[in-house]
């Protein structure tokens, strides 16, 4: 296996190309080899490219040289499939859609081609991005779930088979992934990343991120796929406002201890972990821990999710519905219970999102950000369902999130801490990391699976 990505952060390598040391072609090419070698074992791709995209890059440079101007320039980065792609097909991990091609690319894609990212494939993704896992195998253990739905992307990243690739989330699909195959996950805030030209799930769920080897690079991602300027004027004021990007001069940061109600689910192990991490940073200059008593509101933020997650799928997917040869079991339960649910009790989640999202931004006036566990722990079984977590919470809040590939259970199996805060306060979020991966206090980069 190269360990090109593994052992080079997406700066570094830009800064090779720069000064000559090391060629676009031949990150790629690493990539390329690293996906012929370990795929054939851990099934994270649907699609990968061939060597025809290698003599391009080669025309490309030839013709336009290298300056680094350009956040990603000649990086090969996988993206998930359900992500358009004009150069491959968007199969969505459904037998119904084998072989679409829409020839385009998702709006999110052509900003990742446009900071200079290669494509270098269509990475594995549970059923319409649902539930239903794929082939994909946790490099850990192969008999422990990936994390469904973005497990094709965390895997090729655990993997150092690319040094960054692209999730979504509806519930936890980009941090339970990230946590049980050992990887930075970052969700941004709701819609600071544009889901033109992708599959649409529930319209009030579905965010777009990715996921990194090192910790560096995710605000190198998330400048690559964010969409800017004043068409986007609540976004732009917020990601621009340095106010809101910084933490209060003069102040420490004010870091919040979020155990929520999913707290007492977890296995002691768990708590132990996050509990030793936070003791380690109270006795740290410049940061003050406060235990977090989350509002009210969402105490029932996992009832509030599947009821709009149950109907928007049923909406969505009505024309699949009990296609029993291609449409999975758990598919059609979702799709029955969502036809159950009345469009009063729909109605009546959404307000309550909405609440939920006013209540948490307003929390944020007394935090910088908050802390809490990724998922309850390890990895479980394959055929076993995850424990509830605080994953779906902030996705229904809207919040940005990133998981830090922190914590290794008694079973020797990562698992994730999972870092919060304020919608639109991205960047704060960032600095943050940037803080405690400074002190030694976080990995600056994933603990890669060989086996």
């Amino acid at each position: 296996m190269n360990t090109l990505f593994t052992d080079n952060s997406i700066g570094k390598l830009i800064g090779k190309f720069v000064k000559g040391e090391l060629h676009p072609a031949d990150a790629t090419r690493a990539a390329l080899e690293n996906i012929r070698e370990l795929d054939p074992k851990y099934f994270a791709w649907v699609v990968s490219a061939d060597n025809s995209l290698l003599a391009r890059i080669e025309k490309e440079v030839d013709q336009f040289g290298i300056d680094g101007g350009r956040l990603l320039e000649g990086i090969p980065v996988g993206v998930k499939d359900i992500y358009n792609t004009v150069d491959f097909p968007t199969q969505m991990g459904s037998p119904l859609w084998k072989d679409f091609t829409p020839g385009n690319d998702a709006r999110a894609v052509y900003h990742l081609k446009r900071q200079g990212a290669n494509i270098v494939g269509k990475t594995v993704t549970a059923e319409f991005a649902v539930h239903a896992l794929d082939k994909t195998l946790n490099p850990y253990d192969a008999t422990r779930t990936p994390g469904t739905s973005s497990s094709g992307s965390a895997v090729a990243v655990s993997m150092g088979m690319v040094p960054a690739a692209t999730g979504t989330q509806t519930a936890g699909s980009i941090v339970r992934p990230a946590s049980f195959c050992g990887v930075y996950g970052c969700k941004p805030s709701f819609g600071t990343i544009p889901r033109t030209g992708m599959l649409k799930t529930t319209d009030s769920l579905d965010q777009v991120g990715f996921l990194t080897i090192h910790q560096e690079d995710l605000r190198r991602l998330f400048d690559s796929m964010r969409v800017k300027g004043e068409n986007y004027p609540i976004s732009n004021a917020a990601l621009n406002d340095p106010a809101r990007q910084s933490k209060s001069k003069g102040k420490p940061w004010r870091v919040g201890f979020a155990r929520t109600h999913t707290w007492k689910i977890a296995p002691q192990y768990a708590q132990e972990a996050l509990e030793i991490f936070i003791k380690k940073l109270a006795k740290e200059k410049d940061i003050e821990i406060i235990d977090a008593d989350i509002p009210a509101s969402m105490q029932n933020t996992h009832e509030v999710h599947q009821t709009i997650y149950d109907k928007s799928l049923a909406y969505y997917f009505k024309s699949e519905y009990k296609k029993s040869d291609f449409v999975s079991p758990v598919m059609n339960e979702i799709i029955a219970r969502g036809n159950a649910t009345s469009v009063e009790a729909f109605k009546k989640s959404i307000e309550m999102q909405n609440r939920i999202i006013r209540d948490m931004d307003s929390y944020f006036n007394d935090f910088d950000v908050l802390i809490s566990l990724s998922t309850a722990g390890e990895a479980p079984p394959r055929e076993v369902t995850e424990l509830p977590d605080p994953a779906l919470m902030w996705t229904l809040a809207h919040l940005p999130v990133v998981s830090v590939p922190q914590f290794t259970s008694p079973s020797d199996l990562p698992f994730g801490m999972q870092v919060v805060a304020r919608k639109y306060n991205d960047y704060l979020l960032f600095a943050f990391l940037d803080e405690l991966c400074s002190r030694g206090l976080i990995p600056a980069k994933s603990s890669y699976a060989i086996t």
